[in-house]
């Protein structure tokens, strides 16, 4: 009898598991391609996103960049001029990346350097080597990310997803944030700062953020703590946003969605889950290149200079959750993120 309420427990589960990521998929398909009011869709590229467009003499950090969106994000903004660097924390990889581009871009200029996110040392170090080296930032692209993994604690002992992908990138903008201010000074060019989010952060635990349980391995569910990550990314450039009006300093702050697309994130979801997302991605999802393309948009595009606070879908202003338009959640967010970083 044990055996059998085991199983069937284990059935219930598995049938939770598939439709949650069902719904999450569905949620995000563009069967339709419409273009909204930037005169972009869902099946716009990057490269047609940005087209006309000229990043010569800006500077930028893309992390995540060697692979999947990340590499083509960095691939982009490099063929519009903009100086690339590349947070990496495979330095091999990142150089092979680096050389790909350079190929296929004789004028490029590309960077790599090393950055683990799941360290709050690494981070640091990178920050303090990006600083060093004098170059002046217009654009943080927060891109890396991991998702659905297993229940894991980060090297400071924090849950991965959410020690991944947004701990360490709200360390990585605090610390970079004075070279960003200090750039918009002089250059006397809008900077701009893109939280990469997903639609996942509907797909949240129920009270959005589990500050007392952050860290509790028997009420962790992948798949809901990859979404309170991402909720959190969305919180935390609402609240950069506000942070930076009240300073009057010209940098925007916004998240988005890239589109839902068959990468290496899906690696943690299990061979039939995994296997159900390719034959779905093979219809429905967005390629790398159109992928890229939301997070190209904001970060290069003259219709988005002055908005900030917003959450972006397609190249266009969409809506976030409930959950992501909380004020005081992003608040409470933003100071206990400030504890943990300390």
């Amino acid at each position: 009898m044990g055996i059998d309420n085991a199983r069937h427990v284990g059935l219930a589960k598995y049938r939770l598991y598939k439709l949650q990521l069902t719904l999450f998929i569905v949620s995000v398909m563009w069967p339709f391609r419409r273009k909204g009011p930037s005169g972009f869709s869902s099946s716009s590229t990057a490269e047609e996103v940005t087209q006309g467009t000229d990043g010569t003499g800006l500077t930028a950090i893309v992390t995540g960049a060697p692979s999947g969106i990340g590499t083509e994000t960095a691939r982009v903004l490099a063929l519009r001029g903009v100086h690339v660097v590349m947070g990496v924390r495979n330095v091999a990889a990142g150089r092979d990346v680096k050389e790909a581009i350079v190929k296929e871009i004789p004028t490029a200029k590309v960077d790599a350097m090393e950055l683990d996110l799941s360290s709050m040392a690494s981070v640091r170090k990178f920050a303090s080597d990006f600083s060093s080296s004098g170059l002046p930032l217009n654009i943080l692209i927060n891109n890396a990310g991991i998702m659905a993994t297993p229940f894991l604690l980060s090297k400071d002992n924090i849950e991965l997803q959410f020690a991944t992908n947004h701990i360490g990138h709200f360390l990585l903008t605090h610390l970079l944030l004075d070279t960003m201010k200090k750039t918009a000074r002089a250059s006397k060019r809008e900077g701009r700062i893109i939280n990469v989010s997903s639609e996942a952060h509907r797909y949240t635990y129920k009270e959005g953020i589990r500050f007392d349980k952050i860290n509790d391995q028997s009420g962790y569910r992948n798949f809901a703590a990859y979404g309170q990550s991402k909720l959190a990314n969305v919180l935390h450039a609402n609240e950069l946003a506000r942070c930076l009006k009240e300073d009057g300093v010209d940098i925007t702050a916004n998240s988005l969605h890239p589109g839902s697309i068959v990468t290496n994130l899906f690696r943690h979801m299990g061979p039939v889950a995994g296997g159900f997302v390719n034959i779905l991605g093979k219809i429905a999802l967005k390629n790398v290149q159109q992928g890229a393309a939301t997070t190209c948009y904001v970060a290069l595009h003259p219709q988005v200079k002055g908005k900030s606070g917003e959450y972006f879908k397609d190249s266009n202003i969409g809506t976030a959750s409930e959950h992501g338009r909380n004020v005081e959640l992003a608040t409470k967010l933003w100071d206990f993120s400030m504890q943990m970083v300390k």
